[in-house]
């Protein structure tokens, strides 16, 4: 992956990939990980090094620079690279691939929990900072006015005093749109400071004019435009921010557990059904083999996989036969697996930045759920070639 020409080489690809996997398949952050690096020769080893180092041979910051440079289209040969050394391993068979399951989940931002007077508050603190930092003087900042009303919104809607939280509401409102209409004033004809102020205050601008109950997209973190509000129907989380990520997994039994067939980060919220063609097409392209059976829930109704008849979805009576019947009844074995990915592997709270960072998180947090199983599959290898040596190799009496 490193281009010829002036500056520093690039590091060494099997160091990165392998970093990339342990920090996901032990559920580590870039810090973590380094400070681990240094004290455990096995992770040394497994990313290439020949003897034991005493300091990073890198900066904690290259892991960033790598994962932007690699995208999520070189990323992806981590799953396929764990698929291949699990069909080699006898892990996983051709005819597991045939049979799938394939569900959605939600990947939450690490954002905190939004609201009106949070959001403009933000977004008030922001532009006063973004103002000093360019010494662009305002007539005031608000800052302190701004904060109180933020806390009084919170206290006042706990007590159910809902007319005093709106009044506190207004203010809000009303001085974040005194700051925009100042900020614009003070940099009107400077090209410079209007190309850096543009995007805050557009953003700035959607949050004071956005409402509770309006339709289309809503901007829900200032410093993560892109997160969306998915509502899975779920009671201990009705609503949940960030992205939809589609997961596929054999619906049959493999050897070394259900492996991830497939990841992918899907944006803009997008009906479930919608999905599918494009992701089994995905998911065949990784593996090389055709999918034969798919089994979805019910959100799937009305999908647009070319292939109809390939698709069953749970709860239909129309063509099942007994083996079919007891596929659809394995159909839920995708949901341990999306919470074993989403737990223990970094899906449950992304914190890598963008839309990109969506789907970069989705395939790494895959490919260390996969890894995950294949130490799993190989030391369970290892223990039965010492017990079969063992029982093969007589005893030997020690006088």
């Amino acid at each position: 992956m490193c281009q010829t020409g002036p500056g520093q080489p690039g590091l060494p690809t099997r160091l990165v990939a392998g970093l990339f996997i342990l920090k996901h398949m032990h559920n580590l952050s870039d810090e973590v990980l380094c400070a681990r690096w240094i004290e455990n020769p096995y992770y040394q080893y497994f990313c290439g090094e020949l003897s034991f180092c005493h300091r990073l041979p890198f900066d904690r910051s290259s892991m960033t620079r790598w994962r932007q440079r690699l995208g999520e289209e070189q990323l992806v040969a981590l799953i396929q690279e764990s698929l291949s050394v699990a069909h080699k391993t006898g892990a996983i068979g051709p005819q597991d691939l045939e049979r799938v399951v394939v569900d959605t989940t939600v990947q939450p931002k690490a954002v905190a929990h939004p609201t009106d007077a949070r959001l403009m508050h933000r977004a008030i603190t922001k532009l006063v900072g973004l103002a000093k930092r360019n010494r662009v003087p305002l007539r005031q900042s608000y800052l302190r006015l701004a904060k109180r009303a933020a806390i009084m919104v919170g206290r006042y809607t706990h007590a159910h005093q809902f007319k005093r939280a709106r009044r506190q509401l207004r203010f809000l409102r009303t001085r974040l749109g005194r700051i925009i209409r100042d900020i614009r004033r003070k940099i009107d004809g400077d090209a410079a400071l209007e190309a850096r102020f543009g995007p805050l205050l557009d953003l700035a601008q959607r949050v004071r004019s956005q409402d509770q109950h309006q339709r289309g997209p809503k901007v829900y973190a200032l410093h993560a435009p892109e997160v969306e509000c998915i509502g899975k129907g779920k009671a201990r989380a009705p609503y949940e921010f960030g992205c939809k990520v589609s997961i596929a997994t054999p619906v049959t039994s493999p050897k070394g557990g259900q492996f991830v067939l497939h990841a992918k980060a899907l944006h803009g919220n997008p009906f479930d059904g919608h999905t599918l063609g494009p992701v089994v097409a995905d998911m065949e392209k990784f593996t090389g083999v055709e999918a034969r059976r798919i089994h979805v829930d019910k959100g799937y109704r009305g999908h647009n996989h070319p292939h109809r008849l390939r698709v069953w979805i749970s709860g239909q009576v129309r063509r099942v036969t007994a083996s079919i019947r007891r596929e659809m009844k394995r159909r839920a074995a995708v949901e341990p697996v999306i919470g074993h990915v989403k737990a223990e592997h970094r899906m449950d709270r992304n914190y890598l930045k963008g839309r990109v960072g969506d789907r970069i998180n989705a395939v790494l947090a895959a490919a260390g759920y996969n890894f995950g199983l294949l130490l799993r599959w190989l030391a369970e290898l290892l223990r039965a070639i010492i017990r079969a040596f063992a029982e093969t190799v007589p005893a030997q009496n020690i006088a």
